[in-house]
């Protein structure tokens, strides 16, 4: 099977001819390990919690072209406005992470920009095929309304195509392709796919972004590796890093594919990140950990490396910040209480 960048899976380093698989050895999750996990979750059901919803400016938002702005959907969606472009990531905006919307996890927070109110979409960028990073009824709307171009990991294109989108790039990693202005590049990291029985048939990524001459990486769904030393000597200093911090635990079964808080710290110092923000959390109650400890134990993280706060920002679910980019230094994320 060939792709629109030439790239074959025979080509893939890290393709055994039947599955991807990742790029350093990691603990097994077995069916022991899995049975553990589930009675876990079973037994230590975490409570639902409502976090405060910011108020953002839809319309502002929707006419925008010229600010640089980032706004938090919620889980791993953001609404990134750069260079006169608009880019979704992960965009999942149903009541449910799952295959039929009467079963499976469901959303504790609402989306934070409702899908009526996103602007003109002009790239979706897909990190991989769970039902919580990829969605079937927003991607459905998204075509049907805006026909983006998607970027994606490779085999995910047949997947989109099949539901009209007609602007998709396939690549795989360190590959790069280029839509008006801007670069993107697939990156390594260490995950897993699949929507059913079937794992690892489809690949896993993360995403650099350059544009307008900055670096924005958005890691997607991710465990700790050397992955991220090696996206650092290829890319570092990154200016802004779209980091997950939640769905850590139990460890046991979860450490491979899911990265802590204490984790997350360690990834923005590989990378070279000049600013953070925190995602994968708060939206869905996926695994043990209580819905708030993952931005207690980033705090914690943060001071432990002699980080201020400042450095890795947790934003509220649907809150605007317009990105203030300075020369060789961290960007500001000022908050964006005066759009209209």
């Amino acid at each position: 099977m060939s792709y629109r960048n030439g790239n074959t899976l025979g080509q893939s380093r890290h393709h055994d001819g039947a599955r991807f698989r990742n790029n350093y050895p990691h603990a097994s999750r077995g069916p022991l390990k899995l049975a553990r996990w589930v009675w876990d979750y079973i037994t230590n059901w975490p409570r639902a919690v409502r976090f405060p919803m910011a108020d953002n400016a839809p319309a502002f938002l929707r006419a925008n072209r010229t600010e640089s702005t980032l706004t938090w959907i919620g889980h791993a969606t953001f609404l990134i406005q750069l260079g006169g472009l608009n880019i979704l990531t992960d965009p999942h905006l149903s009541p449910r992470a799952a295959p039929l919307q009467w079963l499976g996890p469901k959303r504790v927070m609402p989306p934070g920009l409702a899908f009526e109110d996103l602007p003109p979409i002009d790239l979706v960028v897909i990190s991989h095929d769970h039902y919580d990073h990829l969605d079937d009824p927003t991607v459905r709307r998204l075509i049907g309304s805006h026909q983006p171009h998607f970027f994606v990991p490779l085999r995910l294109g047949r997947w989109l195509r099949k539901r009209g989108a007609e602007h998709v790039t396939e690549l795989d990693w360190w590959q790069a392709a280029g839509h008006g202005e801007s670069r993107l590049t697939a990156v390594p990291v260490q995950h897993f796919s699949g929507r059913g029985p079937f794992h690892n048939r489809t690949l896993w990524a993360g995403w650099m972004l350059e544009l307008a001459g900055r670096k924005v990486f958005f890691a997607g769904d991710t465990g700790y590796s050397r992955d991220f030393a090696d996206i650092g000597r290829r890319f570092a200093p990154v200016d802004l890093a779209l980091l997950p911090i939640g769905a850590y635990e139990s460890r046991h079964f979860m450490k491979p594919v899911h990265v802590s808080p204490e984790e997350a710290v360690r990834i923005h110092h590989d990378i070279g990140a000049r600013h953070s923000v925190a995602m994968h959390w708060g939206t869905f109650r996926l695994t043990q950990e209580p819905m708030n400890e993952p931005v207690e134990r980033l705090q914690v993280a943060l001071e432990g490396q002699g980080l201020r706060s400042e450095a890795f920002t947790v934003m509220q679910h649907g809150e605007t910040r317009v990105l203030r980019f300075r020369q060789n230094a961290a960007p500001v994320l000022d908050a964006a209480r005066d759009l209209a």
